[in-house]
């Protein structure tokens, strides 16, 4: 089940979670014109909130006790944080329940028809991916990024906005590819790596290896701040 700017149609959907991943991953709603039900998060039922950004609150996790798990859809709203599994943890055991995840695709990305998407993948605006790439299920492909040809991404990855993945890279599960990372042609990343912000990757990564840039050194200009003419 694929919810793109082609008008696949599909059962109400409900959000899970109303962090900053959710808040794009509404706006991604909205741009294909989805039926939303609503909203679960705990949070919000704590503070007695009972609509965000439009949306019905219906409660917390407890709401899909209840619910017939054929009767509706889901969106992972919670968003992929280093060193927390929640996100995963959610998609799966949800899923084992007999919930669906549709796999959506904002209007204004451009996915090849060759590609494969995986159960609850999130394509975001502005993403661009090429021929015979597949992804797997429960992936974020962030807000801008580039996939090339062949790629392979497995399950429960987060390809961060700008990132860029140059032709045939392998990517295993549970992986981090920071912002504005690169990963030359034809490398692979081991299960659960992290690729820090603005990285480029030039050799195979090691699983549960983390790579980052230089640390940023600030120092104070030597030249003078120059007052502003009236």
């Amino acid at each position: 089940m694929t919810l793109s700017g082609y008008g696949f149609s599909s059962p109400p959907l409900i959000v899970l979670g109303a962090g900053g991943h959710a808040k794009v991953v509404v706006a991604l709603l909205r741009a294909l014109g989805a039926d939303v039900k609503g909203v679960c998060d705990p949070g919000l039922v704590s503070t007695s909130i009972t609509s965000w950004r439009g949306l019905e609150v219906l409660g917390g996790d407890e709401v899909l006790q209840r619910l017939d798990a054929g009767s509706v859809a889901l969106v992972n709203g919670l968003g992929q944080v280093v060193g927390s599994s929640r996100r995963k943890d959610m998609f799966l055991e949800l899923k084992a329940r007999g919930y669906q995840f549709p796999s959506l695709v904002h209007p204004t990305a451009w996915v090849d028809p060759s590609v494969e998407l995986g159960e609850g993948v999130q394509v975001m605006a502005g993403a661009v991916i090429q021929p015979d790439v597949t992804i797997g299920e429960d992936t974020i492909i962030n807000t801008g990024s580039r996939i090339d040809h062949d790629c392979i991404i497995d399950r429960h990855v987060h390809v961060a906005p700008g990132a860029v993945l140059c032709g045939a890279v392998r990517v295993a599960s549970d992986v981090f590819i920071g912002a504005g990372s690169t990963i030359i042609q034809g490398l692979s990343v081991g299960q659960g790596a992290i690729v820090g912000a603005g990285v480029t990757v030039i050799r195979d990564l090691q699983a549960r290896r983390v790579v980052v840039s230089s640390p940023v050194r600030i120092h104070e200009s030597k030249y003078p701040i120059q007052p502003k003419k009236s």
